[in-house]
């Protein structure tokens, strides 16, 4: 939905930014940091030291004199460096939340102390080491196996950046960076340069209700973790620092040092070693959780819109896809189904739950999906059976001992707190309730920063109506007045939140509000999302034990274990399509891959040319979903006639790499690896690709290059070394032995999508949805570099039961194949091997037909032989490449592309298949 906070002009952004984030905003004033007084070895393997403050001041509050120490090598990859106040339990995320190691308890003498330390000293693990000196305290990590430092505290009168700074509501701590470091993360932000951070732009991160369409702010989630590609000698290297806090913080990155600076907690630092970037996110999903197995349908595409106003629109929407034929799994509600707004309810008169009830079911038999938004807030409403459950309950956020009041689209609302034990449970049950009522099969959990239409302490209004029913229905018409009366409602540090400096509490829950426990909002704030899609998973799975498929607009640290994302509110503008690129290869660095934008736009009305391009790269998005604004015009696929083309061809695509894109699911769930990547992730050796930010890898080698201005026909596309085939005419290659950027051609209907050498992509037949695609025949599709005389390729298939709870081998209903091939010697090879193949044989699934592309020569095939024996039921088709850029530009021999047709090899069987190729005319 749109965004109340959206109303900030672009000029007081730029004055605010020009204000908070001057290079003259440095630390050297505040204070001298800390010595360390001692140094234990505890029991768990780690290592304990004492800080003690060097000279107080009362910048930004009073300095916390005893500082404890925390530092251990968790794994071979990952090292631990935690500090807090030794003396009491500082806010930290909750261990329930994200489960992980717990530090010992402050306050104890553990282990043997050596109390007078030398002035620099080593911990060293297998692959990071960890140094300190002494006075004033500083830590630098250092790499093993090449002695580069990756991160150093250490201040002296030429960096930029002071010592290291601890006062309970104001942290601060810097490191410096290598001018040649290229620096991915830090988000939620819509970056406007692409992925690769810039020095001197903002970097804010703290939860906020802000439209994706303000560039560098902060916006809907929260993740301080960042990825550092160095290339050292020809050599490339990654790692990634994550700074677990869920306070707010302004994050400094100068391109020769960052600086953290914090509003609370600790410092809770986590270095993971890579060293490649695939390395890199598998040991940080293994530290915050695995991506969450998405069900095969969650991977079609999806259609919604904000203004469906009636049962009978989304009918017509689902047939009118069918018309255009133009794929479509998944339909969507926005609030339109609820009666008045109000969560876990259906409008007896637009969305009566006897049809729906019919339409549903008629869907669920073509195999289609329904999906509903939720947002946290829970009208008051004394008639309201989810409301007087609640209260029942007790689950809600309270300040000053009585459930706080806000307002969002269902007027007065309180918002649920998912801290709380029995708000789990009770949310669980009224997300139970609803599916009785309505058998949906996911929830989308919006406005979860949390959002709020008004500021402060609010009062409802006696004598007139709340909302009004009329405008758009996000101004504020409660009696509020504001909050500032504590330290956490007015810290005395500000974070650039909302990118203009705002309150903390502007627009959100206030931050002295209290949750279970006696948690402060001011610490939880950033985790409100999240502990609502971990509430949201667990009844969603309680339901029918069926694989939940969340959405979720909030994210943290963590997240991607349990939902999608989409980027939120964005525009129908050039610009917007081209930072749903960085936005989306960032989250799969967070650990969230399954996630896309609002394609087309959310709002306003996006041209016909940029609905045209935009589905062309939306199509290739994990999660690909058209939604648009109330206000807006319609802008389904099919309602311009060369937008449906578009989508016929992007999507029809998309269909037939439906196998590949969820066995990127299940890798992505076993080790964390996006679905959609940047260049670096399989070319960190080229340099060239760091900054790359206008194509995208889906997967280790399928490249889409789109075009993402107006009235462009061609696009200038940068290609890695070696061989590419494009997928909707194989016999085209570029061949690019040393990398180099190309021109290729792109009218309206078409987009680049080129598959690289070295791979096998299993493809099926596609469809109109996924159901009836996946019982199709399977293609195999076989990359050679072009012209080779010999070569090797792998690849690699999941098959599952899609809407089991897990995704794992070892349960009968799931099957992993491993595909190899070989060519040498004029023989070509093939072969399987199958773990767990029942369950594939079971389904009945057949490769109908094999792709061979970049044979030497331009001879024949003959002799096919599948598992020893002589095949003769088999057509056998060549045809020659041609080249954009390729191998008559560098003096090659000619190639071309065999395919093998007529095939019925089982899947779930191991096989062997070759053939003898006629290199006569290879010269």
């Amino acid at each position: 939905m749109a965004s109340p906070k959206t109303l900030f002009s672009s000029l007081s952004i730029l004055v605010s930014l020009i204000l908070c984030f001057s290079p003259t905003n440095s630390s050297n004033t505040i204070g001298k940091g800390y010595r360390l007084i001692s140094i234990e070895e505890s029991p768990d393997g780690g290592f304990i030291g004492y800080l003690q403050v060097k000279q107080k001041n009362k910048i930004y509050g009073s300095d916390i004199t005893t500082l404890r120490l925390y530092v251990k090598h968790e794994t071979d990859t990952r090292l631990r460096v935690h500090i807090t106040d030794a003396k009491k339990q500082r806010w930290e995320v909750p261990y329930n939340l994200l489960p992980r190691d717990q530090p010992p308890p402050v306050g104890k003498a553990i282990g043997k102390s050596r109390k007078t330390p030398i002035t620099v000293q080593e911990i060293s693990g297998s692959e990071l080491t960890f140094s300190y000196t002494t006075d004033p305290f500083s830590f630098a990590v250092k790499r093993r196996s090449n002695g580069q430092t990756l991160f150093n505290t250490s201040s002296n009168p030429n960096t930029p950046f002071g010592e290291m700074v601890f006062k309970d509501q104001y942290l601060e701590i810097s490191t410096s960076l290598p001018k040649d470091a290229s620096i991915y993360g830090l988000g939620e932000n819509s970056q406007a340069n692409g992925i690769k951070l810039v020095p001197n732009e903002p970097y804010t991160l703290y939860t906020e209700d802000v439209s994706a369409i303000n560039l560098n702010t902060d916006l809907y989630g929260s993740h301080p973790v960042y990825m550092d590609l160095r290339n050292v000698g020809g050599k490339p290297y990654a790692h990634a620092v994550l700074l677990l806090n869920s306070n707010g913080m302004d994050v400094f990155y100068r391109g020769t040092s960052l600086t953290y600076k914090v509003i609370g907690g600790v410092f809770d630092f986590y270095f993971v070693a890579g060293p490649s970037p695939l390395d890199v996110v598998d040991q940080y999903t293994e530290l915050i959780g695995r991506p969450a197995p998405m069900p095969y349908w969650s991977l079609g595409f999806h259609q919604c819109r904000w203004g469906y106003r009636n049962l009978s629109v989304i009918e017509d929407v689902v047939d009118s896809y069918q018309k255009a034929k133009i794929p479509l799994d998944v339909i969507w509600n926005d609030d339109d189904h609820m009666d008045q707004k109000k969560d876990f309810t259906l409008s007896p008169i637009s969305y009566p739950r006897a049809k729906l009830l019919k339409f549903l079911d008629r869907i669920h038999k073509m195999g289609m999906k329904y999906v509903v938004i939720n947002d946290p807030g829970i009208g008051v409403n004394d008639t309201y059976g989810v409301y007087q459950r609640g209260m029942a309950n007790d689950v809600f956020i309270k300040y000053e001992g009585k459930p706080f009041l806000a307002q969002v689209w269902p007027g007065a609302v309180h918002f649920p707190d998912f801290l709380n034990p029995k708000t789990v449970s009770w949310w669980g049950e009224e997300i139970r309730r609803f599916h009785e009522l309505a058998p949906i099969d996911g929830l989308w959990i919006d406005m979860n920063e949390v959002s709020n239409f008004c500021s402060g302490l609010c009062t409802i209004p006696k004598g007139k109506k709340c909302p009004t029913g009329e405008g758009p229905g996000w101004i504020c018409c409660l009696d509020c007045k504001n909050i500032t009366k504590t330290k956490w409602d007015d810290p005395p540090y500000k974070i650039n939140a909302t990118g203009v400096t705002a309150p903390i509490g502007f627009k959100t829950i206030a931050t002295s509000a209290l949750h279970y426990n006696g948690v402060r909002e001011y610490d939880a704030h950033s985790l409100y999302g999240f502990s609502e899609t971990i509430a949201t998973h667990k009844g969603l799975l309680s339901i029918e034990g069926k694989r939940p498929f969340i959405l979720s607009r909030s994210t943290f640290v963590g997240s991607g274990r349990y939902a999608a994302h989409w980027t939120g509110d964005n525009q129908g503008t050039w610009q917007s399509l081209q930072v749903s690129i960085s936005t989306m290869l960032n989250f799969g660095i967070f650990g969230v891959p399954m996630v896309g934008s609002d394609i087309c736009g959310f709002y306003p009305q996006p041209t016909e040319e940029l609905c045209n391009r935009w589905i062309e790269v939306g199509a290739f998005y994990p999660f690909s979903r058209d939604h648009a604004n109330y206000y807006s015009p319609r802008q389904e696929l099919y309602q311009w006639d060369t937008v449906a083309v578009s989508a016929r061809n992007a999507l029809g695509m998309r269909y037939k790499i439906l196998p590949y894109l969820y066995t990127l699911n299940y890798e992505a769930h076993m080790t964390g690896a996006p679905i959609a990547r940047p260049l670096f992730f399989s070319f960190p050796e080229y340099t060239e690709c760091y900054g790359s930010s206008r194509q995208f890898l889906l997967g280790s080698g399928l490249m889409i290059s789109p075009v993402l201005e107006q009235g462009k026909t061609e696009v200038e596309a940068l290609f890695p070394p070696g061989s590419w085939y494009h997928m909707f005419d194989m016999t085209q290659a570029v061949v690019s032995k040393n990398g180099k950027r190309v021109t290729l051609s792109a009218p309206l209907n078409f987009v680049n999508v080129h598959l690289y050498q070295n791979t096998i992509l299993p493809m099926q037949q596609g469809g109109l949805i996924s159901k009836e695609a996946r019982t199709t025949p399977f293609n195999l599709v076989i990359t050679f570099p072009a012209g080779a005389s010999e070569g090797y390729a792998t690849g690699k298939l999941y098959l599952d039961e899609d809407e089991l709870p897990e995704m794992k081998l070892g349960n009968g209903q799931s099957t992993y194949v491993e595909f190899y091939a070989s060519v040498g010697n004029g023989t070509v090879k093939m072969w399987s091997k199958v773990k767990e193949g029942k369950f594939a044989l079971s389904k009945g699934w057949v490769i109908e037909k094999v792709s061979v592309l970049g044979l030497k020569g331009s001879g024949q095939a003959s002799e096919v032989e599948i598992d020893g024996s002589l095949v003769s039921k088999v057509e056998v088709s060549s045809k020659e490449h041609s080249y954009v850029v390729g191998l008559e530009e560098e003096g090659e021999s000619k190639s071309v592309m065999v395919e093998v047709h007529g095939l019925e090899i089982l899947v779930g069987k191991e096989f062997n298949m070759s053939w003898k190729m006629g290199i006569s005319g290879a010269n």
